[in-house]
């Protein structure tokens, strides 16, 4: 008899346990916000020695991301500019899969001098898409920043060739000036670069995870500033830009790489993620890039798994049917929202 109180009592017991569990759970799942916000910094960290650019970032722009001055009644003419990634090296390829970099160019009517502004990333796009697995560390390693970079002179060929070069605005010189502050704190404090957007579905009005933050979300960015500002946009084209979307289930938050991957860490999930990343490493030879997308399409396609890196944290992502997208969508140009 006293055994069967004993298993009665630590039924209830538990029972109370698993609703005030799952209330827990229900709530933090309600508390969730999605998209998931960006993580904001207070300041840019150097990078690592270990992270190394192919191509020099920002090669003549200034070194200290400085800004020129424009005099206030200066009239600065705003331009889209659009090419294909990569250019520089395999022309107007990657523009026939509408895969596109975006900026913006300005010109001074007073001066004449014409100026270049974009946001990449700091170590080539596939270091700020997957990590490096290093053997003497437990967690994957990321060389993942990215910077806005304002140089001198717009390359009319670059842009025009296989893009778009295209005037959509003229601001005054203290606009541009307001604008240039806006861009430094936005540089400062946003400091990673996010390939993928994630949300439930292609259709029309589907849930979002996450947003990416890369050179075209750079762009939006700056265009709704200049609208906020009182800055009016006008264009005869389309404003089309590119994205790379993920589709999946509702994602589950799995910690960082303290919790993951140090001594009190989960060892099952900090195996599987190391495991996922590995195909996505930088191939040897044509055999293994091949054997690594095998490996990829089966952790992807057939157990329709991908783990996230944002905001220094990972997810866990269960996969859906397209899986995985690249689209080339109309954002249209921002309007003046009029105050009442």
């Amino acid at each position: 008899m006293k055994r069967l109180h004993l298993i009665l009592i630590w039924t209830v017991c538990l029972a109370k346990w698993s609703l005030q569990a799952f209330g827990d759970l229900d709530t933090a799942r309600r508390q969730q916000k999605w998209p998931v916000p960006y993580r904001r910094f207070d300041h840019r960290p150097e990078a690592d020695p270990y992270c190394q650019a192919v191509y020099q970032f920002c090669p003549t722009g200034s070194p200290d991301g400085s800004i020129p001055v424009m005099k206030d009644a200066d009239v600065i003419e705003v331009f889209r500019l659009q090419a294909p990634v990569w250019e520089f090296k395999y022309g107007g390829l990657l523009g026939h899969f509408h895969i596109m970099h975006d900026a913006i160019g300005f010109r001074s009517t007073l001066s004449g001098r014409n100026y270049t502004m974009e946001w990449y990333e700091l170590f080539q796009l596939g270091n700020c898409t997957f990590p490096h697995l290093r053997a003497e560390a437990e967690a994957p390693f990321w060389c993942n920043q990215g910077a806005a970079c304002f140089f001198e002179e717009i390359d009319d060929q670059h842009w025009k060739q296989n893009g778009t070069l295209e005037k959509v605005s003229e601001m005054t010189g203290a606009q541009f000036n307001e604008m240039a502050k806006w861009i430094r704190k936005d540089n400062e404090t946003g400091i990673y670069y996010e390939t993928w957007t994630v949300q439930t579905d292609p259709g029309p009005n589907p849930a979002v995870w996450f947003d990416s933050y890369d050179c075209s979300q750079f762009v939006h960015r700056t265009y709704r500033k200049l609208a906020d500002m009182g800055v009016s946009f006008t264009s005869q084209l389309q404003t089309n830009y590119t994205r790379i979307f993920l589709y999946s289930g509702e994602p589950t938050f799995l910690g960082n790489d303290t919790t993951i991957f140090g001594a009190a860490g989960n060892k099952t999930v900090a195996s599987d993620i190391k495991r996922f990343y590995h195909p996505f490493r930088p191939p040897q030879s044509i055999k293994d890039f091949l054997v690594s997308l095998l490996e990829i399409y089966e952790r992807v396609v057939l157990e329709k798994s991908f783990y996230l890196y944002y905001n220094y944290e990972y997810w866990h992502l269960p996969m859906k049917p397209p899986y995985i997208r690249i689209t080339y969508e109309e954002i249209p140009l921002p309007r003046i929202h009029k105050k009442p």
